[in-house]
């Protein structure tokens, strides 16, 4: 898992995350276990628009690898707005009932921890620009 980003032109900040596998992967697992990944992120983002909450987003995603079996391996928040600073509101977790609006940008990333297994987390970052025409 590779998690860079910084500062980039005019004061703004950039995050990616991306995982890679060389060669094919020890455990057989794994490409099942990146799929629900995959598949929660895709959900979360196909939810985002203006008016929905930063909730209901983490909502979204985590129901998925919950009922994948991995709901006690998802630790963390399932996105951050970035902008001026590298982690900013909106957050997207639990509890933050702030409706989404145009001009909000943030990742998507939602996550599976598996303590000791072939990646400490597995995470994709999507950036997800709200605008105001619907999807």
């Amino acid at each position: 898992m590779v998690d860079i980003g910084g500062p980039v032109a005019e004061g703004y900040y950039s995050d990616s995350t991306r995982t890679y596998v060389l060669g094919a992967p020890s455990e057989p697992d794994v490409l099942a276990t990146y799929q629900v990944l995959q598949r929660a992120q895709q959900a979360a983002v196909d939810i985002v628009r203006p008016g929905v909450t930063a909730q209901t987003v983490d909502d979204t995603a985590r129901r998925i690898i919950a009922d994948a079996g991995f709901g006690d391996y998802f630790i963390h928040r399932t996105g951050h707005g970035i902008g001026l600073d590298v982690h900013e509101e909106p957050y997207i977790l639990a509890g933050n009932t702030l409706p989404l609006e145009p001009g909000m940008t943030f990742s998507v990333e939602p996550g599976i921890y598996l303590p000791g297994r072939w990646v400490p987390g597995s995470r994709t970052s999507w950036w997800s620009p709200i605008t105001a025409s619907p999807r």
